[in-house]
């Protein structure tokens, strides 16, 4: 039977791949994004359906909780991957500024939603929460490492709080990730041969690495693992 899967961020990069990954399934796939044009693209190509919403406005992630219930009663899997440093795509101001604009994009869009449709949940049902290997390392004097690293002890709690309904909660920590909008410009060929050549695959990692990581997170197969972090970057984390 079809389960209802909702991937926020699902317009492009990893949350596109991880769409396309259960829409193969045949799975009825939700994805969720600010920004129109690639949301509808995204929805059309893997034959799912699009909601158009800020999920850090707690106004817009009710609307989404109260169209989900109409459309599909429960949700089955939901993919918290709508994030990005906004340090690195032109947020400007003082500390105060920079530090709300990552929360916002990166902690409320992942704990709102979380919180208005765990009670939508099925049993066996899985989250599973996109978090980065900057949570280790930190990110270079942002605020994103910080932020990512904050939805670690949220999962941990909701893993504990949710178990007893058999559901279960991880967190996916990928490294340098290729094909996606994170870097946007600001990555140079010198700067990512230095993190490629921190992993221990010698490569970037996909889209699709991150994809398979989720999907099997959310199988019966993994029905006894909870409450962990699975980092995907080759081994960057440990470094040379």
């Amino acid at each position: 039977m079809a389960r209802t899967v909702v991937v926020s961020g699902g317009g492009t990069g990893i949350g596109k791949a991880v769409a396309a990954r259960f829409a193969a399934d045949g799975e009825r796939v939700v994805v969720i994004g600010r920004r129109a044009e690639p949301l509808e693209a995204a929805a059309k190509e893997i034959g799912g359906t699009a909601i158009q919403a800020d999920l850090s406005d707690p106004g817009e992630v009710e609307r989404v909780r109260g169209e989900l219930a109409e459309r599909f009663g429960t949700v089955d899997v939901l993919v918290n991957n709508a994030g990005g440093n906004v340090e690195r795509h032109g947020v400007s101001g003082g500390v105060a500024e920079r530090w709300t604009g990552n929360f916002r994009a990166n902690v409320l869009t992942a704990v709102l939603p979380t919180e208005a449709l765990r009670d939508l949940l099925n049993p066996s049902g899985r989250v599973v929460f996109i978090s980065s290997v900057a949570a280790y390392r930190g990110s270079g004097g942002t605020s994103y490492g910080p932020m990512k690293a904050a939805l670690h002890p949220y999962a941990f709690d909701l893993a504990a709080a949710l178990g007893p309904r058999g559901i279960t909660v991880n967190v996916v920590a990928p490294g340098l990730i290729q094909d996606t909008e994170f870097f946007g410009a600001t990555l140079d060929d010198e700067r990512r041969a230095l993190l490629v050549a921190q992993t221990h695959t010698g490569r970037a990692g996909t889209p699709q690495d991150v994809a398979e990581t989720v999907h099997w997170l959310a199988s019966p197969g993994s029905g006894h693992v909870t409450a962990q972090i699975v980092q995907v970057n080759g081994g960057a984390e440990r470094g040379r």
